[in-house]
């Protein structure tokens, strides 16, 4: 596959099935575009249904043995992989700004964050206990073994690169499960990358296959009807989620979905504003605004509504925009023309139903897409983007009296990821964390994520978590076996 000379040395094109790299069966590519330029950045093999079987097979055939693995060893594997992350950080971070288009101090943060996931699960390989117990009738003994759900299939966004392939990788591999991994097609380099990095920490053959793929309708299903795949998880919008959740239920295969969100940003009237501010900051424009985890709607009890405003505003117009790997820039392009065109799409339908914009609320023309940072105010009910995920720079701000008010606007959507509020008084902060209706709070933090923490949603955000202990359990099964002794 065509190798641009921007990327860093040794970025793999081709897809990885059994321990080997080769080209897609009938050579068809994916023509990877830098965000920054609109320019061609590397054309990547793109896999058909057969290579999809062939990846398979390859995790099927390596199943058995790699769940024999002593956890002990799986977990110096993942710790040499967090290591080798560790030892080519720059690389990383640089590759994803180059296809994904985010700040390198994005970029920086994600690696680190991505390889902590290795790291936990290193330790966590050695913690899959099970339980032994008298029956409550005390006729016989409750033993509980966890053993390796089987062949997983592991479908990631492009919006982390990293850290959304290691997040399920990691627990995966320490589980004893072999994978089959495809990438979102904006940024399959990263991927790829990883995969090298994993045979370099001494993955067996076969265990790890990663299959880019732009024939998503083509190589998903084959996979999910296969009754050797046992696992999918996936993350990315609630819509296709859906529909891979109704390909999964014809082989009842287990699922866990991290979905959409819609997340609200509340700030009560005895908050700390400065601190509000600087969550607010990291809550809204972590990775420009393209996360699940993005605050979306942010609630501000009148009385400091205008301030917040107004501050908000001055601190999102200080960003620098531009390329990520420039000095000093701290908000990159979105992702691609489709996602710049939905959010001008969502800005232009809140203005026109009475929003008024603070700051910005237009893209910035020339190479890239780029669009710029954006607050808008007095931003009616039924505004589009308070509705729907935003996926960029953009943060309307509503107005509210009450704290019961405010907990019914914040649960009036059918995601529920993450909530985020800021009180000066934590027995209201408790209260309200307790009513909203997410999987995640953020009480007067602007960040929630932690490899160590469960992650996920409920309502149409998702099942299951990932990350913390229950990240690997959802890679097993427990076995029930009643004995005597």
């Amino acid at each position: 596959m065509q190798h641009l000379s921007q990327l860093p040395n040794g970025v793999p094109t081709q897809l990885f099935i059994g321990g080997k790299w080769r080209d897609s069966s009938d050579n068809k590519v994916i023509e990877v575009i830098d965000p920054a330029t609109s320019e061609l950045l590397a054309k990547v093999s793109s896999a058909s249904a057969g290579d999809a079987d062939q990846a398979v097979e390859a995790a099927y055939n390596s199943q058995s043995d790699w769940e024999k693995v002593p956890p002990r060893e799986r977990g110096e594997i993942l710790r040499r992989a967090f290591e080798l992350m560790t030892e080519n950080s720059e690389e990383i971070s640089r590759l994803m700004v180059l296809e994904n288009g985010k700040a390198i101090a994005d970029a920086r943060s994600e690696t680190a964050y991505a390889a902590e996931f290795f790291r936990w699960y290193s330790e966590e390989a050695v913690r899959l206990t099970g339980i032994v117990q008298h029956a409550p009738s005390g006729s016989n003994r409750i033993m509980v073994l966890r053993q390796a759900i089987g062949v997983a299939v592991l479908i990631t966004p492009w919006n982390f690169p990293a850290a959304m392939a290691t997040r399920k990788i990691g627990p995966a591999l320490a589980a004893g499960c072999s994978i089959v991994l495809k990438p979102a097609s904006d940024t399959p380099l990263t991927a790829l990358y990883l995969a090298k990095l994993l045979t370099k920490a001494g993955v067996p053959e076969g265990v790890v296959n990663v299959i880019p793929s732009n024939r998503s309708s083509e190589v998903v299903p084959g996979m999910l009807h296969d009754p050797r795949v046992r696992k999918l998880s996936f993350t990315g919008s609630t819509e296709v989620g859906r529909s891979l959740l109704r390909e999964a239920s014809d082989c009842i295969i287990n699922c866990s979905m991290e979905l959409g969100g819609n997340a609200p940003f509340i700030v009560f009237d005895d908050a700390d504003i400065d601190a509000a501010i600087e969550g607010a900051m990291v809550a809204k424009m972590r990775n420009g605004g393209e996360a699940c985890t993005a605050a979306n709607r942010f609630y501000v009890h009148e009385k400091i509504a205008s301030e917040f405003t107004s501050r908000l505003a001055k601190q999102m117009a200080a960003l620098k925009v531009g390329p990520g790997l420039e000095d000093g820039v701290q908000l990159g392009p979105l992702i691609n023309a489709q996602a710049r065109e939905k959010v001008g799409s969502l800005v232009g339908n809140a203005v026109n139903s009475g929003a008024k914009v603070e700051l910005g609320a237009e893209e910035i023309k020339g190479k890239g897409f780029f669009y710029k940072a954006t607050v808008l105010r007095d931003v009616p009910a039924g505004a589009q983007l308070l509705n729907e995920e935003i996926f960029g720079p953009v943060a309307p701000i509503v107005s509210f009296s009450s704290e019961d008010e405010v907990i019914e606007l914040a649960n009036a959507t059918e995601f529920g990821l993450v909530s985020y509020l800021y009180t000066g008084n934590l027995k209201r902060g408790l209260r309200v964390a307790e009513a909203l209706g997410s999987g995640m709070v953020g009480l007067n933090r602007g960040l929630v994520s932690d490899p160590a923490a469960p992650f996920g949603g409920v309502k149409q955000s998702g099942i299951g978590r990932e990350g913390g202990h229950e990240g690997v359990l959802e890679y097993t099964e427990s076995k029930y076996i009643a004995t005597s002794w």
